[in-house]
């Protein structure tokens, strides 16, 4: 066991693209955890997805020997942190196991809407923050700045802050002196009952649950028997280890200290991230605060395009929901797509990184419907309901209003680029609530926007008008009664319910006119006529015709009388009108996510 003094345990917090993942990969290397040999970029990104996308995803841990200028040998905790804002509750699950941060920020951008967000986070856990300015390698850096922003935006003092590019690995040695100088030793009482902090786990094929853990209290030894706080189930530890970053086994962890446990555990119910875990013959009183529960934001319907792989989809999605506590999954139908699960998300990015694990990791081919958000409706008897789905919307007699919900949006701008944002926020019906220049050409812009307006490709215009120099970071503010309608989509008549939506009234038809454009260069064009039409209640709001594919059935009548070409043209078009009655229009794939792409 390692004396609580000699440990340090921290997290780097950054918004996306500053270089923490670069910062984590010379920190590894100074530090000797890996051989030159082992090296990569990203080293702590393991999964394709996020080496692929240039982001982190799942918080990693490692644990770095370092031996500091005052002689002592210490142990350094590493869990690295995601930067985006959909995986904003994997970032509060590794503050809660650290004592300190490392803030970094790129010298060229200055402080980023997550950069504030996650500086909050840490703040909120009770972090000592450590400022580095990263990227000073670059041209454009202004480190002067940089730290003026700190100081003005975040509050922070930056007497102690270091400037660095990680890239180069040039002053990052001074960023370990730091840590072991300014972030406090762990605190905890080695002789008391076992409290160990769940913050990671994840679904072993072989060895079962991994959990992942950070000793708050007491010991932990192999073969000591366990009880889980929330579940009370017990098992007994087959094995114990730490990550350095590659797994090493250990046959006892102590007070602050950060490591792995596996207890043949196959029941993945078993285990919640946030839980405690306690020695089942001296069980501690109460459970670690663990973490607030997460509520999902956008949800959405994730079907099997084969029906037969739905009991597997069931499987994969237990897995994946242990490792990830924040996505959320129950059961529904769909009469286009029918059975299939409805799932709650933390935002978009979430929501498609979500789907392309459970088709890499699990090897399933899937149909994802339009997200939505979630609504409260109030019926004319005055009760209230939240529902998450539009085919759940009650009749229209009997609603008395819909609340929606507001989120807050921090957007950090280039003064240029002010105007193009204004525009956009106002159009997705906006209201501004906050305009600061922090520097002379940047400038913070607060808008509250409906959570519905933000879920349709916001981001991904924000990032257009501001050509990628803007930053956004949003959080729920309230609800809020709006005029709200459900717009359906017809098919020969018959709703899809796959495609219903919820939207505002004033903005209904112009995105029903775009939803049947779009639908009509996806639909195949069949052997009868298919009619797509977008309605409000019973009122038509758009429509558009796919024409049938016709066989010409005049080819060999040459001459003679017209009414014999008219006979034949009739018994064509009873036969089509039949067709229609029983042809079964093929909606393909691309249709159900097209609600996502108009473009206002």
């Amino acid at each position: 066991m390692t004396d609580p003094s000699r440990i340090r345990n921290f997290s780097i917090i950054a918004h996306i693209d500053h270089g923490k993942s670069t910062l984590a990969d010379r920190l590894l290397e100074i530090t000797g955890a890996l051989s030159k040999r082992e090296m990569r970029e990203q080293f702590m990104d393991k999964l394709d997805i996020e080496r692929e996308r240039g982001i982190t995803i799942k918080a990693q841990t490692a644990r770095l020997n370092f031996t500091a200028r005052d002689g002592n040998n210490y142990i350094l905790n590493l869990i690295d942190t995601p930067g985006h804002v959909d995986f904003v509750y994997e970032v509060s699950r590794s503050l809660a196991a650290c004592e300190g941060a490392i803030l970094v920020v790129d010298a060229s951008q200055g402080v980023e809407a997550q950069t504030l967000a996650n500086v909050y986070l840490a703040l909120d856990n009770h972090l000592e923050i450590f400022p580095v300015l990263n990227k000073i390698d670059l041209p454009g850096s202004d480190i002067e700045n940089a730290k003026s922003e700190i100081e003005e935006i975040i509050g922070l003092s930056t007497e102690n802050a270091v400037s660095i590019s990680a890239k180069e690995g040039k002053n990052v040695s001074e960023v370990l002196e730091g840590i072991v100088k300014y972030f406090p030793p762990p605190k905890g009482n080695p002789e008391g009952p076992l409290q160990a902090l769940i913050f990671d786990a994840w679904f072993d094929p072989y060895q079962g649950v991994v959990i992942q853990i950070r000793i708050m209290h007491g010991s932990l030894k192999t073969h000591d028997r366990i009880q889980m706080m929330y579940s009370k189930t017990e098992h007994e530890v087959l094995k114990l280890g730490t990550f350095t970053p590659h797994p090493e086994e250990v046959r006892e962890l102590g007070v602050g200290e950060v490591g792995f446990l596996t207890a043949n555990i196959k029941t993945i119910r078993d285990v919640k991230v946030g839980d405690t875990v306690t020695l089942a013959s001296h069980p501690a009183s109460k459970p670690l605060a663990g973490f607030k529960e997460v509520t999902p934001m956008v949800f959405s319907g994730i079907y099997p395009v084969e029906s037969s792989e739905y009991p597997n989809l069931k499987v994969a999605m237990e897995k994946l929901g242990l490792n990830d506590s924040s996505f959320t999954f129950e059961t529904e139908t769909s009469d286009a797509l029918g059975f299939g699960f409805r799932c709650g998300f933390l935002g978009l990015l979430h929501m498609e990184i979500v789907q392309e694990r459970l088709e890499r990791e699990f090897n399933i081919s899937l149909v994802t419907t339009a997200p939505t958000v979630k609504y409260r409706v109030f019926n004319i008897k005055g009760g209230m309901e939240e529902i998450e789905n539009p085919s759940d919307l009650p009749p229209l007699q009997m609603i008395d209003h819909i609340e929606e919900p507001i989120v807050h949006c921090t957007i950090h701008t280039p003064e240029a680029f002010l105007g193009n944002l204004i525009k956009l926020c106002e159009d997705r019906r906006g209201t501004q609530t906050k305009l600061h220049y922090h520097s002379p050409k940047r400038i913070l812009l607060e808008y509250d926007i409906p959570f519905n307006e933000v879920v349709l490709s916001f981001y991904d215009k924000l990032k257009s008008v501001s050509k990628g120099y803007a930053s956004l970071d949003y959080e729920f503010a309230r609800w809020e009664t709006s005029d709200l309608v459900k717009m359906d989509l017809l098919v020969n008549g018959d709703p899809v319910d796959a495609l219903g939506w919820i939207i505002h009234r004033e903005k209904a038809y112009h995105r029903g006119r775009e939803l049947v454009i779009k639908m009509k260069k996806l639909i195949e064009r069949q052997m009868f006529e298919i009619v797509i039409q977008a309605a409000i209640a019973n009122k038509i709001i758009a429509k558009e015709r796919i024409a049938p594919l016709r066989k010409n059935v005049l080819a060999k009548c040459y001459g003679g009388d017209i009414s014999r070409k008219r006979k034949l043209l009739e018994k064509q078009k009873e036969g089509k009108k039949r067709m229609k009655q029983v042809g079964n229009v093929e909606i393909p794939q691309e249709a159900f996510l097209a609600a996502l792409s108009i473009d206002d």
